[in-house]
């Protein structure tokens, strides 16, 4: 643009000098033909302003471009400032949300603060009103619901477990003694779980569930493979496991040859090419399935069940009652019927003790409409009953004399179980239940669990129960639960891990959680007129074993 300027400038001052006014006549040389001279100045004049104009005309252009450069600058400088700005705020607010979910993660494991503030308080429940408005019965009618139904359908809990354990005692012991050491599963005693061990047992007939460990012959071991939480393991599967069998004499583990694929021209010179797995029938022999070296569910309960049924025929003669299969898809599902029509239930489940800790596979359990089924004849479901029940007892000897929290568990079991029977099953089961008593019991100080706050601490469960279901979470009691202590003793894989949801089905099968939310309104609803009604009747169903039981 200066450049244009120059050029106009100079082309002005030269027009202005070479003026033919600006010399006179008298002074200067005139050419004689002063026409001519006058025409081509004329033209030349003509030049210079045409380019006087296309200089202007340049230079306006000039000025325009620079003006719209100056705008685009200005412009970028706006959206630069504008974008920094936006991922500022983008920042900020992120940062806002993880710390508002974090906090949410923390805080909302338990019930709410009304609900544990004191027993006046109440929880906002659906439509701001707790339980729907329910009000449950007064603490007298509560306990003489209890010491009366309860208590006493339940008094004979222990000659139950008792003569069960004698009878299986021998069952145990007969199909030891036909199984060859060298070949067959080795079968450890048994361990007793669940509600009867636990006493809360409430539902009728009482049912004992025992877990059988068993081992492989020598010189075979089992290598379980936990499946707790990680990215690699699906949401549907936490929970669950796999069982290598290997041998004990070639440890595939400690070698590289054990975690990683070699090639086909590739030979580990530690094991062969032959040692790697055990030839094809070995293995159907120790219950994998085909063409695997992981322990199968089917092949076990096909092998239990047969086990069972020869060492039952070995001992029949001594006893006078006849021994059947109860559930044909539980392996362990028994029951003892007696020569007056009376039967008694109890379950054998063959287990498999993960490493040197009170965590089981269990190849089945009955399976509740909340919970899935397992991908693979391979996965084995991960049991913390061993644990529940030393928690249990451990927590018990710190609360009070006469503490009512089995006495909540079992009625809010027992209205469960009733409920059940009007409107059928529903995604919720009564180990949902104990579940939530065990988070209630790391919440609440051993002083608020005296006898004398049965319906406090009955209506907390209660509210627990209906937070966990109104926001479908409800997390497993063990699993990457950090306020458990640690003299639990819980495996390094379970503390590490992230919290399993219970209530994850309701998330998926939205038909399964309006039923269960119905249902369990229902329940609440029916519960004052239930305990009235049982309190004052106890049905017959309630009456106590008959004494040819006893005598057995």
């Amino acid at each position: 643009m200066a450049m244009g300027l120059f050029r106009v400038c100079l082309v002005v001052v030269t027009a202005i000098i070479n003026h033919p006014l600006l010399f006179p006549r008298e002074n200067a040389t005139v050419p004689e033909n002063e026409e001519e001279i006058i025409r081509k100045m004329q033209a030349h004049q003509e030049k210079l302003q045409l380019e006087q104009l296309r200089l202007e005309e340049e230079v306006a252009r000039l000025a325009a471009e620079k003006e719209a450069l100056e705008q685009v600058a200005e412009e970028g400088r706006q959206q630069n400032e504008t974008r920094v700005t936006w991922d500022l705020w983008s920042t900020l607010c992120m940062i806002l949300f993880l710390m508002i979910e974090v906090w949410r993660q923390d805080h909302q494991e338990g019930p709410s603060p009304e609900c544990l503030g004191s027993e006046e308080d109440e929880l906002p429940g659906l439509g701001g009103a707790p339980l729907q408005g329910l009000t449950l019965p007064n603490k007298a009618t509560l306990g003489h619901f209890h010491e009366r139904c309860i208590r006493g359908a339940t008094a004979d809990a222990a000659r139950t477990r008792e003569f069960l354990e004698g009878f299986v005692d021998d069952l145990l012991e007969a199909l030891r003694s036909l199984c060859n050491r060298d070949t067959d599963m080795e079968v450890e005693d048994f361990i007793g779980v669940d509600s009867m061990y636990e006493n809360w047992q409430v539902d009728r007939p009482l049912l004992c569930h025992l877990f059988v460990p068993f081992t492989p012959p020598e010189p075979y071991r089992f290598h379980p493979e936990l499946w707790c939480s990680g990215r690699s393991v699906p949401l549907d599967r936490q929970g669950y496991g796999q069982i290598k069998v290997v041998r004990a004499d070639r440890d595939t583990l400690s070698c590289i040859c054990g975690k990683t694929k070699l090639g086909e021209d590739m030979l580990c010179l530690l094991h062969g090419r032959n040692s790697m797995a055990p030839p094809c029938g070995d293995m159907e022999n120790l219950l994998c399935a085909t063409d695997s070296l992981y322990l199968d569910t089917m092949q076990v309960m096909k092998w239990f069940q047969t086990a069972l049924t020869r060492a039952w025929h070995g001992i029949a003669h001594k006893y006078e009652f006849d021994l059947a299969f109860g559930q044909l898809d539980s392996p362990g599902s028994l029951k003892i019927k007696f020569r007056s029509g009376k039967f008694m239930p109890f379950n054998l489940i063959p287990v498999i003790q993960c490493d040197d800790s009170d965590l089981y596979f269990v190849s089945h359990l009955p399976r509740e409409p909340s919970e899935g089924t397992p991908a693979s004849s391979t996965d084995w479901l991960l049991s913390f009953a061993v644990y529940e029940r030393h928690f249990l007892r451990t927590t018990l000897k710190a609360l009070p004399e006469g503490a009512c929290h089995l006495s909540c568990l079992q009625i809010a079991s027992f209205l469960l179980s009733k409920q059940s029977r009007l409107t059928g099953p529903s995604g919720l089961s009564s180990y949902h239940l104990k579940t939530a008593l065990l988070h209630l019991l790391l919440l609440r100080q051993a002083a608020d669990w005296k006898a004398g706050q049965l319906d406090a601490r009955l209506h907390e469960l209660l509210c627990f129960l209906e937070k966990s279901l109104l926001e479908k979470k409800l997390h497993h009691f063990f699993i990457g639960n950090h306020k458990v202590p640690e003299a639990m003793g819980l495996p390094e894989a379970v503390l590490r891990a992230e919290p399993l949801n219970l209530f994850r089905p309701f998330v998926l099968q939205r038909s399964l959680y309006r039923k269960t939310l119905d249902s369990f309104y229902e329940m609440l609803k029916n519960a004052p007129a239930l305990i009235s009604e049982y309190s004052l009747h106890v049905p017959s169903d309630h009456a106590s074993l008959p004494q040819k039981a006893d005598v057995l």
